[in-house]
């Protein structure tokens, strides 16, 4: 009687030993890469460096933990379950050879005492059939290895009966199966004696195997978690080394943007890190050119235009003068000649505002303009205006005499003699010029790039004489700062020209070149108001007509180097209406 040849399967039941690790961690590292992927587009990129390398670093360790372990558990258990079940085959041939075919239960226990002596110590239990028909199982361990702890899926197919052919010789084969019994994993395996035997199972346990793969397990763990530090240490190193350069390029990079045009950066290697860091500094040593090359040619316009103001002054002297006569005798000149006269005598003034003013460009820009700041009632300053220049009949004034302030008059008399005038000029009567003190934050701040701000949301004006102008309630009087409103009743200003009023030279009717302003008065009158510390807005009623909002300290700053002005005491007359549209 000898048994089945020994299957090399299992009995069908999924197996509860150890393992699965490699496909455990393969989803753990899908997951760890899903979350970092959030995480890499908000961080820097030395962090976006580290994190690449760790997770690689991490994905290879693992998977390399993951196939060295799976390799090693199923050669350990192979091995092991193998040397078992050929044990355990011969021994169960060994032992039944010499029963008999209807044992007796001492018969059947001595035969698994012997079989479970062997060098395997495995757990024997057989069960056969004695004479008189009654069927006994003897067992070396009852708490262990009874009829009720084997599976039944490994029972049927033990007891099962195959048919014999060329390509299965036996009827019966043995049949193993790995499960847990509290927490130990064992090998089970039975096989039934062919000829009419009796059936034996046996059990052994694989809590050394376990315990060899969990300490491989922890092995590999803590070589993973080496690994995956080497790597964070590695990536930061290799971070340092691709970050410096980038670094250097951004420090150089701000410096150039501060105006410090002789940025370079050092050049070492040939990557391309030092391929950007030589277009960095090809490009920084052309911008350089350029911006020496277009400040030159800036300061010799300025010189130009300086020097050929000085220049005009003498001969307009003189032919200011002619002129002069030639008006006090225009009466007694013949008809014919008199429109002639009249002609040059405006363009001489013409000419002579443009120079003077041109003067005054050339001064602001090169920094010598210096206020010569005085205490001055603004309710008499704006009256002085107006009644200077013959404007009392066309202008409503609406201020408090009192209001106090300290800046300069004559720059005072300037910003005012432009607004008020190009209001006449370019706008519809009646003109009215609103004096108030708002507090030192004022609602909607004076851009200081080009002066403009949007129009604010304004109420009915009242009618000459009636309550203050709805565009002044909700001020505050004494407060922090001055603001004059000079609104006239002309058709406003085109959206499209409010960005350049304040620029100079403009004109917004290319068909009207030859207006009589030469483009400049607003833009003096704008520098006028940042010189003091202040600005002009400009917004169109929505009534109709233009405000211009003048602001300014009530207590300007103080000249750094003096009250005189740099340039001797000249005062440009800056007067008279300049080109708005």
């Amino acid at each position: 009687m000898t048994a089945g040849t020994p299957h090399g399967g299992g009995s069908g039941e999924g197996e509860q030993g150890t393992g699965g690790g490699g496909t455990s961690g393969g989803r753990l590292v899908l997951r760890l890469l899903r979350r970092a992927a959030g995480l890499l587009r908000l961080t820097s990129l030395r962090l976006r460096l580290v994190v690449v390398f760790a997770l690689v670093a991490l994905t290879a360790a693992v998977s390399a933990s993951g196939i060295a372990y799976w390799l090693n558990r199923n050669t350990v258990l192979d091995r092991t379950q193998n040397a078992a079940l050929k044990d355990f085959r011969k021994s169960l041939e060994d032992s039944t050879h010499s029963l008999p075919l209807r044992p007796r239960c001492s018969e059947l226990q001595d035969a698994a005492r012997q079989m479970a002596a062997g060098p395997q110590n495995y757990t024997v239990l057989l069960i056969g059939v004695d004479s008189a028909g009654k069927e006994c199982a003897a067992t070396t361990d009852k708490n262990l290895l009874t009829l009720q702890t084997i599976p039944q899926s490994l029972r049927n197919a033990v007891d099962q009966v195959r048919p014999v052919d060329e390509n299965n010789p036996s009827p019966h084969h043995l049949y193993w199966q790995r499960k847990e019994v509290g927490g130990v994993p064992y090998l089970v395996a039975g096989a039934q004696v062919i000829g009419g035997g009796p059936t034996g199972y046996m059990m052994k346990s694989l809590a050394t195997e376990r315990q060899d793969l969990t300490s491989l397990g922890w092995s590999l763990g803590i070589a993973t978690a080496l690994a995956l530090v080497g790597s964070a240490l590695l990536a930061q190193a290799a971070a340092t080394t691709v970050l410096r350069p980038v670094q250097r390029l951004g420090y150089a990079a701000r410096q150039l943007g501060e105006g410090r045009l002789d940025t370079r950066l050092r050049v070492t290697g040939t990557d391309e890190l030092a391929d950007l860091s030589r277009t960095f500094n090809r490009t920084a040593e052309r911008l350089q050119q350029r911006v020496e090359e277009l400040s030159g040619r800036e300061a010799a316009s300025r010189r130009f235009v300086a020097d050929m103001s000085h220049e005009l002054r003498t001969p307009l002297t003189a032919i200011t003068a002619v002129t002069e006569v030639l008006e006090e005798e225009a009466d007694s000149l013949d008809p014919m000649i008199a429109p002639a006269v009249q002609l040059v005598v405006s363009e001489t003034r013409r000419l002579n505002d443009l120079v003077e003013n041109l003067m005054e460009v050339t001064r602001f820009d090169a920094g010598t303009a210096r206020l010569v700041l005085d205490h001055v009632d603004v309710a008499d300053q704006v009256t002085a205006c107006i009644d200077a220049r013959a404007w009392l009949d066309a202008v409503e004034l609406d201020a408090d005499r009192g209001t106090m302030v300290r800046l300069d008059p004559r720059r005072l008399d300037v910003i005012l003699a432009n607004l008020i005038g190009n209001a006449l000029k370019h706008g519809g009567s009646p003109v009215r010029v609103s004096v108030r003190t708002e507090p030192a934050e004022p609602t909607a701040a004076v851009p200081a790039a080009d002066g403009v701000e949007p129009a604010e949301p304004v109420a009915e004006e009242s009618a000459p004489g009636g309550d203050a102008d709805p565009f002044e309630r909700g001020r505050e009087p004494g407060g922090g700062q001055l603001v004059i409103r000079v609104r006239d009743h002309g058709p406003g200003i085109p959206e499209e020209v409010l960005p350049h009023v304040f620029d100079r030279f403009y004109k917004a009717s290319a068909s009207r070149p030859r207006s009589e302003g030469s483009g400049l008065g607003l833009s003096i009158a704008q520098e006028n108001a940042h010189i003091h510390g202040g600005g002009i807005s400009a917004a169109n009623h929505p009534e109709g007509g233009a405000v211009f909002t003048l602001r300014l300290p009530m207590d300007a700053p103080r000249p750094d180097d003096g009250d005189e002005p740099a340039d001797g005491g000249e005062r440009p007359k800056g007067e008279g209406p300049e080109g708005r549209r």
